[in-house]
């Protein structure tokens, strides 16, 4: 996750405007998602704002270091780090 987020940090704003930026916004939203439903079982998990292209590395930086802290076995890890791989390759950094 660390990696896709100094990845786009790099990234040209071309790249990031032909959807780099939207692609990670989407995983930090998922990601959260994952983390509130944990944390906030009974609560309906919030949507992670659009801060910007710009914030997007963040977001993902963010919201990916808050799932890790709340996963409970192997399995769920590789689950979130498939998630990770697949937005990365899909914003093509």
């Amino acid at each position: 996750m660390d990696h896709f987020a100094d990845r786009l940090r790099a990234a040209p704003q071309s790249r990031l405007q032909r959807g780099g930026a939207a692609e990670a916004l989407a995983l930090a939203r998922e990601l959260a998602r994952r983390t509130q439903l944990v944390e906030e079982p009974d609560t309906a998990p919030r949507e992670m704002p659009d801060a910007g292209m710009f914030a997007a590395a963040d977001q993902i930086t963010v919201a990916g270091h808050d799932l890790a802290l709340v996963l409970k076995n192997d399995d769920e890890v590789e689950e979130a780090v498939r998630l990770v791989e697949e937005a990365r390759e899909r914003a093509g950094v």
